[in-house]
């Protein structure tokens, strides 16, 4: 099936799901399996501007036993199977091509233990960073990957997210000591203890942050705790080109300042930004910081980033000083998706990541930059810059095929450009559908490693077909 192009839509009794299935489906989940349109429409899209591709049903399991049953049932049968946490994804990952099941994983929001001694918690893989962190509130820990929406952490583990706080404490791949998965039999399999190291055996762990579903599904996670540091501060630089404020973020990473958080946001972004968050920054290139540490620690590596930011022409340097304003500052940040949309309230934001060394970064994103201001519509450049990740935000008119054409030229030269400079075509998104093409560019015929090990766990195809790899072509 074309990607691009959704289905023909069908009704409620018109399903690929064998009615054997269905009625043992319900034999489980009574009032938690449903065949309704609008839910199966809700369950078929992300946060993207790819289309709405629906499952033939959705249900609601409540416990790792009951994905273990449901995925028995659907094994047997041959249907697909597409998990879903909080429909936050952006390269087209919930979208079922084949049809088949969508387990929503929503409900399994257990809090399993906090080992506050050993800087762990074992959660269920519906549970968000939110909900964990207002857990963790009266424990002087928290858990630091930060990608800015309200994400399930079995999502962000099956995506292998990060967000701004990866320049400090790392992604999901360094913050997932162990998985509960089911596999595409049925089989539930623990990936490792909670021992902090281990040579025993291959590091299945690693093997599934990441999959993206289509390897077994997360129901249960241990991941690394931290924690509260004992003293933030913030800062928001300007500067008067884009390659200047790179610079600084070069500097910064090249002089081993800890910094915790390191954002960059273009003139455009801080446009939308001023607009949606009325937060009136100097209209420019601009930084956000943020700092963890003692009082003495980030009060002197605050004044060293600003040494460093002068010797690059900065217009701008405010600290952020009290907690309020910290909270608006990240805030904005984190609104900066819905920020970019209203810029075109008709239009949709297709949105796209790489990642490069830091020492590629500035000519990525100069070059970048000239394509930007070349476009017909509106983009937006955010980035974790801290790691070499940065994002466009290309908000297009979807009925338009012209700018639908140019933004698909702009992305895969993106993609091209990243990969060509010693990167990847995604820092964090994932490749779901939207990247599937590029995984040959970057990882020639290590790709027919990964088929080869998709194919012996899942032989029968099940588990989130049509994501990450593409079907070989016979020669």
């Amino acid at each position: 099936m074309d990607a691009d192009a959704a289905p023909a839509r069908r009704s409620e009794t018109d399903s690929r799901i064998p009615r054997a299935a269905i009625d043992a489906l319900i034999s489980i989940l009574a009032d938690r399996f449903s065949l309704n349109r609008a839910e199966r429409d809700q369950h078929g899209r992300g946060e993207s501007y790819h289309p709405t591709i629906p499952p033939d049903a959705v249900c609601y399991p409540l416990s790792t036993d009951e994905v273990s049953q449901i995925v028995r049932i659907c094994a047997a049968h041959r249907v697909a199977v597409i998990p879903f946490g909080a429909g936050t994804s952006l390269e087209g990952h919930v979208a079922a091509l084949q049809g088949g099941l969508c387990i929503d994983l929503s409900r399994m929001t257990r809090i399993v233990a906090v080992h506050a001694d050993d800087l762990d918690a074992t959660i269920e893989a519906g549970v968000t960073r939110q909900q964990l962190n207002e857990y963790l509130r009266d424990t002087g820990l928290f858990f630091a990957v930060d990608p800015g929406g309200e994400s399930t952490i079995g999502g962000m583990a099956a995506t292998r997210a990060s967000g701004t706080n990866a320049v400090r404490y790392g992604t999901m791949r360094d913050n997932v000591i162990s998985i509960t998965a089911v596999m595409p039999d049925g089989q539930v399999i623990r990936t490792a203890s909670r021992a902090r190291k281990s040579s025993a055996g291959y590091d299945l762990t690693r093997l599934l942050v990441g999959s993206e579903g289509t390897l077994g599904i997360i129901t249960e996670l241990t991941v690394r705790l931290y924690g509260i540091p004992e003293a933030i501060s913030a800062a928001v630089c300007s500067y008067a080109t884009v390659e200047d404020a790179v610079a600084t973020v070069v500097g910064v990473i090249q002089c081993n300042i800890p910094i915790a958080r390191i954002e960059l946001l273009d003139a455009r972004t801080i446009k939308a930004v001023n607009s949606y968050s009325t937060m009136g920054l100097k209209e420019g290139p601009t930084l956000f910081l943020e700092f963890h540490g003692s009082p003495t620690s980030t009060a002197e590596h605050l004044m060293l980033t600003q040494d460093i930011a002068q010797s690059n022409n900065v217009v701008q340097f405010d600290a952020a000083g009290t907690a309020d304003d910290r909270s608006k500052l990240w805030r904005a940040r984190h609104d900066v998706h819905y920020a970019i949309q209203s810029m075109r309230p008709n239009a949709k934001v297709w949105s796209t990541d790489v990642c490069v060394p830091i020492s590629n970064l500035p000519q990525c994103i100069a070059e970048t930059q000239a394509d930007i201001d070349a476009a017909s519509f509106f983009i937006a450049t955010v980035g974790h810059v801290g790691d070499g990740n940065f994002h466009l935000g290309l908000v297009v008119d979807q009925s338009n095929p012209d700018e639908m054409a140019e933004a698909e030229i702009l992305n895969e030269r993106l993609m091209r450009r990243a990969i060509a400079l010693d990167g990847t075509c995604t820092g964090e998104h994932g490749v779901g559908l939207g990247k599937i093409k590029f995984m040959e560019l970057e990882h020639g015929p290590a790709v027919d490693v990964m088929r080869a090990v998709k194919a012996a766990i899942d032989p029968n195809g099940i588990m989130n077909p049509g994501k990450i790899l593409a079907a070989k072509e016979s020669r």
